[in-house]
């Protein structure tokens, strides 16, 4: 059979785009291929440009599977590209496993995403794998409990998270049976039910390549198997298994962000006794044009505002925000001094506040052995926290695919990007629902014992240390200006950080603290405070990591000084946390470091 290109080798070249064309079982996709050919052919030099943009490659197939546009051709998601991913991956399958091999399939709402979900199962079942389909429109955790309930060797869960509504995406995970075959008994015990990591996206990526064309691949009509609702069941059992409940009446808004997680997550939170519930009803049905928000990730500005809106109407205790494919979580709290009247907690403060919930809870119980991790760009305020109640904690590379690695004793993971993950025995991945309900948990345990979160985050600094972090984040439209800011940073990185001499410089790329290498800078000052600068992995980014540091006693002559300027004045403070005393200088020295950055890269 006649190989179908993938890509121009000598500029435009409109007989490689025809048999593309030719090969692609979308009419859509095809169509709309050939209305670009002919602006092409008729002189359109933006025609020609687009083509070869679409044809300067394969979509790159890594870690995180495949992410792009929506749109034909080779370097674009579309149904001939994930027809050859879903071939490669059942190759790589039955070389590791053999025939037999089972993969779990999900998928969100987004444009295309059932259709990629059943190319996929086709695909598997005609190459000798069993495929195992989901009920569609459910969040990514259920993709990964599936996994592990099954005893799968892969799990597909097509989504691109909350990326804007004209991508989509493709994650890859695998189970014992091919990491055993490709790698250490203890790599396949501790990855099994993750997301890839190498050499199985290398070789994973060697199988795509070698697909000729989407015509080569056998696809079944039929013969897969589908999954019913009990799956949502037994993981809603699965978070009662978890033993956390609502201990006092609390009011909480949630939003779904028009993606898949409003059902799973009002269920969870419903049957472990939270009842008064808000939904933010504009946001709550799955809509992949997501069209009440500029971005759908909570992590955005104005994400929320509808929540807040909502929240100040039925005067909420808390917001839970879930990501479109719910894997990620945001909280928001009352603040009397916000404008908006709340105040959005940041991913490092999140993950801090389970950390220290978890780590407190098995210190009672007498657990030992327990292991704690993050990323490494996340904040040290959990080292510091679980060390207080004597248990590990590790750091890892960015991402959950490297988190849920950790250790073989890992009891929770953290991303400051809003990522957590609470049972990871059973769910090997970022989940937002299950860290939404022990959250919430946590806010009604507090509010019962007269205390709220606000105050467990004052008593947590004023015993370790106030960690102050911010993002901040360069989105780019010419990607090669990440790399050339990454060499500027390594040629020349700056001398100070908000006025302490930088003391240490670590290329990451060349491993860190036992760390594989990753491309990534570390940066830290005489007086502790650290940026870490990488490329985004997913999204055309170059992202900054902030973190400065206050050491209790500082907290502590922050309170005083202010109480006695206050009783000079013949002020009265109204009751406030120890640590809000020094907030204005850790911000000012985080919008100091946010400047530098800035002026530094001049992007």
């Amino acid at each position: 059979m006649t190989r179908v290109a993938d890509r121009f080798t000598n500029g435009f070249d409109a007989e490689v785009v025809r048999a593309w064309i030719a090969d692609d079982p979308d009419p859509q996709t095809a169509i709309s291929l050939e209305h670009i050919l002919a602006e092409a052919e008729s002189g359109d030099e933006a025609a020609v440009a687009d083509l070869e943009d679409r044809f300067s490659g394969p979509l790159v197939f890594g870690t995180a599977g495949l992410r792009g546009e929506i749109a034909a051709g080779p370097n674009r998601m579309n149904r001939a590209v994930v027809i050859r991913a879903a071939a490669g991956l059942a190759a790589f399958l039955a070389d590791t496993v053999g025939e037999g091999f089972q993969v779990v399939i999900g998928c969100d709402a987004r444009y295309k995403s059932a259709e990629f979900a059943a190319d996929t199962a086709a695909v598997i079942t005609a190459a000798g794998g069993v495929a195992i389909q989901l009920p569609e429109q459910l969040p990514t955790p259920l993709l990964a409990f599936a996994l592990s309930q099954r005893g799968a060797d892969a799990g597909v869960m097509v989504t691109a998270s909350h990326n804007p509504p004209a991508d989509n995406g493709y994650k890859v995970y695998l189970g014992q049976r091919p990491l055993q075959a490709i790698g250490s008994e203890a790599d396949a015990e501790a990855g099994s039910g993750a997301q890839i990591v190498s050499p199985a996206d290398v070789l994973i990526a060697e199988k795509i390549s070698a697909v000729e064309s989407v015509a080569s691949v056998s696809r079944a009509e039929s013969g897969w198997e589908h999954l019913d609702e009990s799956i949502v069941e037994d993981y809603l059992s699965r978070i009662d298994d978890l033993g956390v409940r609502a201990e006092s009446d609390l009011s909480i808004v949630l939003t779904s962000l028009h993606g898949v997680g409003a059902g799973v997550a009002e269920a969870a939170l419903t049957r472990t006794g939270f009842t008064n519930l808000h939904p933010v009803a504009s946001q709550q049905a799955p809509d992949p044009d997501f069209p009440t928000v500029s971005f759908p990730n909570p992590e955005e500005a104005g994400a929320l505002d509808e929540s807040f809106a909502l929240a100040r109407e039925v005067g909420a205790e808390l917001i839970i925000a879930n990501d479109p494919d719910a894997d990620r979580f945001s909280a928001a709290i009352p603040d009397e001094s916000a404008a908006i009247g709340y105040r959005q907690l940041s991913g490092d403060e999140v993950g801090l506040l389970l950390g220290e919930d978890l780590a407190s809870r098995l210190a009672e119980s007498g657990s030992d052995g327990a292991v704690f991790a993050n990323s490494i760009v996340s904040s040290r305020a959990l080292a510091a926290a679980v060390k207080s109640h004597g248990f590990a904690a590790v750091n890892t590379l960015t991402g959950f695919k490297w988190i849920s690695r950790a250790s073989l004793g890992l009891v929770f993971g953290y991303e400051e990007a809003l990522g957590y993950c609470v049972d990871p025995m059973i769910v090997r991945d970022k989940d937002g629902i299950s860290a939404a309900v022990t959250f919430a948990a946590l806010a009604s345990r507090l509010k019962a014992a007269g205390s709220s979160i606000e105050a467990e985050l004052d008593r947590i600094r004023n015993r370790d240390g106030y960690f102050a972090t911010a993002p901040l984040s360069f989105r780019l439209d010419d990607v090669s200006l990440i790399g050339t800011a990454m060499a500027k940073l390594r040629e020349n990185p700056p001398a100070a950080l908000a006025g302490s001499p930088v003391a240490e410089v670590h290329d990451l790329s060349a491993g860190y603290e036992g760390l594989p290498p990753t491309d990534g800078i570390l940066l830290l000052s005489e007086s502790n405070s650290r940026v870490i600068v990488r490329p985004s992995g997913t999204e055309p980014k170059l992202k900054c990591y902030l973190e400065v540091v206050a050491e209790p006693s500082e907290i502590q002559a922050a309170a005083e000084a202010d109480a006695r300027a206050a009783a000079s004045a013949g002020v009265r403070l109204p009751t406030a946390s120890a640590s809000a005393s020094l907030k204005p200088a850790l911000t000012e020295r985080l919008n100091s470091i946010s400047t530098e950055l800035k002026n530094f890269f001049s992007l």
